[in-house]
């Protein structure tokens, strides 16, 4: 069988389009994204509002629009949602606990050959703090739907991260719950924690690496930032022998952060966050190249893990590595 390959962007614009026709509340904001050009809304266009490369503006439309008994889904790149926009994400919608879906594309790194400017690198770590504010990372195109379809009618803000390119399916996997971690492998010697469509197969990847040195793996799908599933994360790893977290991401304030607080409030563990150092991203490049070259790829996972298991000397040279290209 062929293996299908989707990209979460075009996997969340087709079901949108779809969305439109059932619900009338549902309306698309765009900031000329390109997402929607060639779609036919069919009845739906009235409903399609592109207001240009205005992302600050766009987000205080959306909030009135909420207000006034709509459902906007607002769309650009995840860099532009949380920087530019940023102030009108937190005062506009946040402040006012407003249902405003913000659909944000080109995440992490996968915009790569456009350079530092449109890497979307903090987004996690400013959104998860915004109160009011559901955040979810689909790592799939089935998970992007049943998030999508979860949150529908959630009565506050919803930041989706959603990737570029195409991924495969996540093999085996069910239809993830809002707001549960999803046990894609439950050997829990060592728990791999992931979020976001190649990171995700990065740590599937690397659990089947460790397993053949006799290291049992667990991988769970950490699908929902916020609210975050503290229940389910201690459940797991409250006999684990090491915790990895595994992001396309800064280390600081994103899916490590969050588990490590979650840990430190509960029962402490050894914790390896696996992610973006505290750089600027060096390369332009393809977005595989850019992954490969700072160490998230499942070879580079799996090593690292044996590494930190083996020990302090072990685990100190791994530290020497993190700081840029090839950790």
């Amino acid at each position: 069988m062929e293996e299908v390959r989707e990209a979460t962007r075009t996997v969340y614009r087709d079901h949108l389009i779809a969305l439109m026709r059932r619900d009338p509340r549902v309306i698309c904001v765009d900031s000329d994204t390109g997402l929607f050009s060639g779609v036919d809304f069919g009845s739906t266009m009235d409903r399609y509002v592109n207001l240009g490369i205005a992302e600050h503006t766009m987000m205080g439309v959306a909030a009135g629009m909420a207000a006034s008994g709509w459902r906007p889904y607002v769309n650009t790149f995840a860099t532009f949602a949380t920087t530019r926009a940023l102030e009108a994400l937190q005062i506009n919608i946040a402040y006012n606990a407003l249902p405003v879906r913000i659909m944000a594309t080109h995440s992490g790194v996968s915009a790569g050959h456009l350079g530092p400017t449109h890497h979307a690198l903090n987004d996690l770590a400013v959104t998860r703090t915004l109160p009011a504010m559901t955040v979810v990372v689909p790592a799939d195109g089935p998970s992007t739907i049943a998030l999508l379809d979860a949150v529908v009618d959630l009565p506050g803000p919803v930041y989706v991260r959603l990737g570029r390119g195409p991924t495969p399916h996540i093999p085996g996997a069910a239809a993830p719950v809002l707001g549960e971690l999803q046990a894609l492998r439950t050997e829990y010697d060592v728990v791999l924690v992931a979020c976001g469509p190649r990171p995700v197969l990065a740590a599937l990847d690397a659990a089947d690496a460790l397993a053949r040195y006799g290291i049992g793996a667990g991988v769970l799908h950490a699908h929902t930032v916020k609210p975050f599933d503290r229940a389910g994360l201690l459940a797991v790893t409250e006999r684990a022998r090491l915790v990895v977290t595994v992001e396309e991401h800064w280390l600081a304030g994103g899916l490590g952060a969050v588990v490590t607080e979650t840990l430190c409030d509960s029962v402490p563990r050894p914790v390896l966050r696996i992610g973006l150092p505290d750089a600027f991203v060096s390369i332009v490049g393809d977005h595989d190249e850019i992954l490969t070259a700072y160490g998230l790829t499942a070879e580079s996972v799996a090593n690292r893990v044996r590494r930190t298991l083996a020990g302090p000397h072990a685990a100190s040279a791994d530290q020497q590595q993190r700081g840029g290209p090839n950790g």
